[in-house]
C-alpha cells in the first residue's frame, strides 16, 4: 500500500515561512543555502529547500536543524518566529 503524503500543519506552514523569511534577510539565495546546509552535514538539494520553502515538503528536525546553523540561528528561533 502506497504511503500518504503527511500533511503540512499550522506550525510547519508558519516555520517554512520563517525559512524564507531569514534567507532573504541575509540576501542568500536558495542555491547558498542548501550548500550550507550540505555543509553542515545535512545533504540538501535547491529543489529540497524550495519544496520546504513552498510547503510541499515537511521540514523534518534534521533539516531544521542544518538550515538554522546554515543561517547562523538557533532551531528554536526558526520555530520562534513560527509562533
Amino acid at each position: 500500500m502506497p504511503q500518504r503524503p503527511l500533511e503540512i500543519g499550522p506550525a510547519g506552514e508558519r516555520t517554512a515561512r520563517a525559512i524564507e523569511r531569514t534567507r532573504t534577510a541575509r540576501c542568500l539565495a536558495q542555491r547558498q543555502l542548501a550548500a550550507r546546509a550540505t555543509a553542515f552535514g545535512r545533504p540538501m538539494t535547491i529543489t529540497t529547500l524550495s519544496r520546504i520553502e513552498r510547503r510541499r515538503r515537511r521540514c523534518d528536525v534534521d533539516d531544521l536543524v542544518a538550515i538554522a546553523a546554515a543561517l547562523g540561528v538557533s532551531p528554536l528561533t526558526l520555530l520562534h518566529e513560527a509562533s
